[in-house]
């Protein structure tokens, strides 16, 4: 009965201690990382979409929000991210036989800074990028813009999540 008694302990043990800073948003945040910081990610390709880098954002700034237990600060976080949208561009991507486009692409990239302030090997700085197909013959506007917009925010954001608290 003692030998049972031993190796249930044991095992409790070491479950426990292996789940210590794991959770089920699949981040991998240090228990004494309290706070993340999200500065303005100007837009500072040759194109420029007003709207782009409020967006951009913010959505990052939420997704942080839903998905950690870090509060969000204008300064002094213990995780921040920095950066600048360095590329908005739209590709003719497939043609007709009239040698006309068929499809364009828009591509959005970010270039991103990230520090870690409680383990600094953590930093990095590394460029995000993701595009959104569309008919050649409309109108990059509206809900198609809106549409683009999502998808391509939505990627991108996820991969900085990915690389920098879920270590992807």
């Amino acid at each position: 009965m003692k030998k049972i008694y031993l190796v249930v302990v044991l095992f409790l043990t070491i479950a426990v201690e292996s789940c210590g800073i794991y959770s089920f948003t699949g981040t991998n945040i240090q228990p004494d990382v309290k706070t993340i910081q999200i500065d303005y990610f100007p837009n500072n390709a040759v194109l420029v979409e007003p709207s782009l880098s409020q967006t951009f954002t913010m959505e990052l700034q939420d997704l942080f929000l839903r998905q950690t237990n870090l509060d969000l600060v204008k300064s002094g976080g213990d995780l921040q991210f920095e950066g600048e949208i360095t590329g908005y561009k739209i590709n003719p991507m497939t043609a007709t036989a009239e040698q006309t486009a068929a499809q364009q692409r828009l591509t959005i990239t970010v270039n991103v800074r990230f520090f870690n302030n409680k383990f600094e090997e953590d930093n990095f700085e590394q460029t995000f990028s993701h595009y959104y197909d569309y008919d050649a013959n409309a109108i990059l506007s509206g809900s198609l813009m809106d549409d683009a917009f999502k998808e391509i925010i939505e990627r991108i954001t996820q991969d900085i999540f990915n690389a920098s608290v879920a270590k992807w």
